[in-house]
């Protein structure tokens, strides 16, 4: 629907002081904290993981060697979404001298709202990556103690019983990161490299990692985790996690999370012949997911 008159008697009568509610500050990109991004020039991507070979066995004297086989794990598909937004302003609002406030105004305006889906639609991915009805490649949610293995075993990137964010459960994540194999049980060395926190979480996300001395004790003991430099990257906040308790470490892992542009925000306007309105939009086309769950390591708190 046009924005009319009607719907802003205010702007045209005398008196009128100031308009407000499309100024305010809006959060930045925070998905560029846990998002690698790539363009993309098809409708969706895939990417395949791969399983190398197992170790290699002791050969026996006048015995044959062992020939291993490598194959494919599972295939992450990235489906594309268009997002869209657009409104129009009437020919008679125009024509009272409303055009220049209105489309000034409101184009900002566009731009928060699609912004601010973007943030919302890559922060779901981790606050749906409990949730037994979004499961990826490897048929497991994002965070599970149960990812399959080629050689039978798995990996968790979550904590066997869901923990708050504290000493105990951080240190605990680093040494169960340490243990992660590949798809034939090889360790890999992989290590976290920064906490992801909603709001409620940055002071405890503070003492934890930013303090010298052990936090909550009476003892003289450093901060292993900081003087360790177990997570190198510090913390970052995310405005947009919907649990207040949950806590997540990205990994140096790669080809974890993803983002691919499909195609770039675009933003248009015309004018309509029939009414004499003028439309404006704004469109990108994108999506975000994951390929290798061990790119995250993540909990719900207790």
């Amino acid at each position: 629907m046009a924005i009319s008159r009607a719907q802003l008697l205010k702007e045209l009568l005398p008196g009128l002081n100031a308009l407000f509610g499309m100024e305010y500050k809006r959060y930045g990109e925070e998905h560029k904290e846990i998002y690698d991004t790539e363009t993309s020039e098809r409708s969706f991507e895939e990417e395949v993981k791969l399983s190398g070979f197992s170790a290699a066995p002791v050969k026996n004297e006048g015995n044959a060697i062992v020939y291993d086989n490598a194959q494919e794990a599972f295939t992450a598909r990235y489906q594309h979404e268009t997002i869209a937004l657009g409104f129009s302003i009437t020919e008679e609002a125009i024509e009272d001298n409303l055009y220049d406030s209105l489309s000034a105004r409101y184009t900002k305006g566009l731009a928060r709202a699609m912004s601010y889906t973007k943030q919302v639609k890559a922060a779901n991915i981790l606050n749906n990556g409990f949730n037994a009805s979004y499961v990826g490649g490897d048929g497991q949610t994002l965070f599970s103690t149960a990812h399959p293995l080629v050689s039978g075993g798995v990996n968790s990137n979550t904590p066997a019983t869901q923990a708050d964010l504290n000493e105990t459960s951080l240190e605990s994540a680093v040494i169960q990161i340490a243990a992660w194999t590949d798809e034939r049980g090889l360790l890999i060395a992989a290590k976290p490299r920064k906490l992801i926190i909603p709001p409620a979480l940055q002071f405890v996300a503070t003492r934890l990692l930013e303090t010298s001395l052990r936090v909550g004790t009476n003892n003289n003991d450093i901060n292993a985790l900081k003087n360790n430099g177990a997570i190198p990257e510090g913390y970052s906040q995310n405005h947009f996690l919907t649990d207040t308790n949950a806590w997540f470490l990205c990994t140096d892992v790669p080809n974890g999370l993803k983002h691919f542009v499909r195609t770039p925000m675009q933003t248009g306007m015309d004018g309509d012949f029939d009414t004499g309105n003028v439309r404006y939009k704004a469109r990108e086309r994108y999506s975000f997911g994951y390929s290798d769950p061990l790119g995250m390591f993540g909990s719900q708190g207790a």
